[in-house]
Order: C-alpha cells, then sequence, then structure tokens
C-alpha cells in the first residue's frame, strides 16, 4: 500500500512541479528509464518465484541506471553513441520480454 501512495504522490508531484530535464542528460534519460524498467520486471520476477530480496533490487536498480548511461556515454566520447545506444536497448529488451514472459507464465500459468 505504501509503494502504490508513493507512485500516487510521486505522479502528482511530476504533473504539479513539472521538472525540466537539462538538456546534457537527456540523451542518457531513456536508456536510463529502459534500464530501470529491466530491473523493475527482474524484482517482480523474483516476487513471484519467492526470492525476492529488497537489497538486491535496490542495487539492481541502480547499478543498471548506472552502468546503462555509462556504456552509452562512452559510445558518445567514442563517435558510437547511437549504436551503443540500440545495442543497450536491444539487450535491455531482451531480458525485460524474457522477464514478461516468466512473469505471464507464472501468472497465468501458460
Amino acid at each position: 500500500m505504501i509503494a502504490v501512495l508513493g507512485l500516487v504522490v510521486g505522479v502528482v508531484a511530476g504533473l504539479v512541479v513539472r521538472p525540466v530535464v537539462p538538456t546534457v542528460v537527456e540523451p542518457y534519460l531513456p536508456i536510463a528509464v529502459v534500464a530501470a524498467l529491466d530491473a523493475v520486471f527482474g524484482g517482480l520476477r523474483a516476487m513471484l518465484d519467492g526470492i525476492f530480496v529488497d537489497k538486491v533490487f535496490v542495487v539492481s536498480f541502480l547499478s543498471n541506471v548506472v552502468v546503462a548511461a555509462l556504456i552509452v556515454f562512452l559510445g558518445d566520447k567514442l563517435g558510437v553513441g547511437a549504436q551503443l545506444s540500440t545495442g543497450v536497448v536491444v539487450v535491455l529488451g531482451i531480458r525485460i520480454f524474457s522477464n514478461a514472459a516468466a512473469i505471464r507464465r507464472h501468472v497465468f500459468r501458460a
């Protein structure tokens, strides 16, 4: 219940405050969101499998976001930012869909 309340408060605060993303971090935000979604789906899968550990989730969440952003940053510095961004999205997308399939199998027994 606390998580749902926090989500509602966060959405309302975002709509009221309307934060502006600095242009420096704009290229990294979509990658960070995809990395965060990967951690969330992994955490949900772990919860359904009965092996969820909150510390592991927090570390996974933060490290996924930081590593994905660093890969894209390094790609930008090397001049291949678009290719590395695509690679990160593909890898994390595969992980997200694999976790979603496991969640679907667990929930629907199919």
